[in-house]
């Protein structure tokens, strides 16, 4: 590990957090539009959800998923060190949920477009729980590097 990290390293690790950032805050609010979507009756709402719901899915959040795959692998190219660490093995782990949460979010998705009612609004309710679960334990191993060796 260099004293002084590299120029390329400081500008992945930003583009990773931005990313980071911007699809956590994707995977709190889908949820939560979810609940609303499964409660509407009107057909009118019902429509402002679904472009809503693909505006933030297609724009913002899927995008940004991505964009952390990517940032974290060309971070974990640079520094191949961290994956042997447990706490990185750990925040890995949970990663993989967080990602299979976003593929669930668009599922959901494509079944609320042509069921609106198929899942009762407590489902999402219980889901919107989910991605704050999963980042208190990636920011905790990040930050903290419990079982560091």
């Amino acid at each position: 590990m260099n004293a002084e990290p590299s120029s390329l390293l400081l500008w992945l690790k930003a583009f990773h957090v931005m990313a980071v950032i911007s699809w956590m805050a994707g995977q709190f609010y889908i949820w939560r539009l979810y609940v609303y979507h499964a409660m509407a009756t009107d057909p009118a709402v019902m429509r402002v959800f679904e472009v809503m719901e693909r505006r933030l899915l297609n724009a913002i959040t899927t995008p940004a998923a991505v964009l952390s795959l990517f940032t974290g692998i060309g971070l974990l190219a640079l520094e191949p060190f961290y994956l042997e660490q447990p706490w990185m093995q750990v925040k890995l782990l949970f990663l993989l949920v967080m990602y299979a949460a976003h593929w669930a979010s668009i599922r959901f998705r494509k079944r609320l477009m042509t069921e609106p009612h198929a899942y009762p609004h407590t489902l999402f309710r219980f889901l919107n729980e989910l991605p704050t679960l999963l980042m208190i334990v990636i920011v905790i191993m990040v930050m903290v590097k419990p079982f560091a060796r």
